[in-house]
């Protein structure tokens, strides 16, 4: 049984994945479940937290996201039995990966999958709908009649953010990377209130959205990075598609929540008074918060079950690619880790 994994160089933060022939699993005990996987969704990989949790290895299991069927489970496990279609995302200390025919895993990082869900489906849409939910409930406490601007509404995680936004009654604004991201932004429905190009480097974000807004901002922010510094001090790519920390700061309203993904983000003495006279708040999307702390379990299933139901009943409609064999898995994970794809990538068994 072959599974994927990934080795970093000891001199530099490049990785190289590679297969390895894996033992047979051990007797599933206690509150683990074995799993058939059937789907299994790739994602960037996040070296640099990996490194702070000190959960280095030499060979680190690459895929998280699955979807499978029960084969046998603990004496302790009280949710599923052998048969059950399941989904869920594996912890970060997990010793087996998901691109992989079959993992051990504990009961508590797993839901029922519904019947009308396909096993890619499942996969592809568990994580970028944890980290939706995160954004726009936990941190931003999203209701009706917000409005809110999501960064790179064509992405994997833009297209989910935007769905659920609109299901809770919001209005949204968001921004296209390129003509295509546009267009597919415009097709949306319910539509999107304004789709502001980026893609030639020209658009001004904060003044469409105080122009849609009425010149009060908008209440929510889920930016997809943000320019730190001076135009000489960027990269070319990140200065053109990137709107400046100030442009959020200068688009937020009275009140407002900014939920960054841009974890290394500076604000000045001057950014700071400006928030504080808004009133606005800055919070970090991270959700792996929900692997690292056993106390809200109870909320982080919550989360994985709706998203689960929301697929069931056609709110969450992901933008997948072509499901692609496991033997394609190592070549279609480089591209992911250097950030290089659009769509979510799925391998299927």
């Amino acid at each position: 049984m072959k599974g994927l994994y990934f080795q970093q160089s000891s001199t530099s933060e490049e990785i190289t994945f590679v297969f390895q022939e894996r033992e047979n699993l051990p007797v599933t005990e206690d509150n683990y479940v074995k799993l058939q996987v059937k789907a299994c969704a790739l994602s960037q990989i996040n070296t640099k937290l990996l490194t702070e949790m000190k959960m280095e290895k030499d060979f680190f299991p690459v895929g998280r996201e699955v979807a499978g069927i029960v084969l046998d489970v603990g004496s302790k496990v009280s949710f599923f039995q052998p048969g059950d279609e399941v989904a869920g995302i594996l912890p970060l200390d997990s010793e087996d990966p998901g691109l992989c025919e079959a993992v051990r895993v504990h009961e508590h990082y797993l839901v029922h999958k519904p019947e009308k869900v396909t096993w890619t489906e499942a996969a592809g849409t568990i994580r970028d709908g944890v980290r939706a939910y995160t954004a726009l409930h936990y941190l931003s406490h999203l209701s009706p009649g917000k409005s809110v601007l999501i960064m790179d509404g064509a992405s994997a995680l833009g297209t989910i953010a935007i769905q659920l936004a609109h299901h809770r009654g919001a209005k949204v604004i968001s921004t296209a990377c390129s003509l295509e991201d546009k267009q597919c932004l415009e097709r949306c429905k319910p539509s999107i209130a304004r789709v502001i190009d980026v893609s030639n480097g020209k658009a001004q974000v904060a003044e469409s959205c105080l122009e849609e807004t009425g010149g009060l901002g908008v209440d929510i922010v889920l930016d997809a990075g943000v320019r730190l510094y001076s135009k000489d001090d960027e990269p070319a790519v990140k200065l053109q598609l990137l709107p400046h920390k100030h442009d959020i700061i200068t688009l937020l309203g009275v009140g407002g929540h900014w939920v960054t993904t841009e974890e290394n983000l500076q604000l000045d003495p001057p950014d700071s008074h400006c928030l504080f006279l808004k009133g606005a708040t800055v919070a970090f999307l991270n959700d792996e918060v929900w692997n690292l702390s056993n106390v809200q379990q109870g909320k982080y299933l919550c989360i994985l079950k709706d998203v689960m139901e929301k697929l069931s009943t056609g709110v969450f409609r992901p933008q997948l690619d072509e499901p692609i064999p496991l033997y394609e898995a190592k070549v279609t994970m480089e591209v992911v880790q250097k950030n290089q794809g659009r769509k979510k990538q799925v391998v299927q068994f």
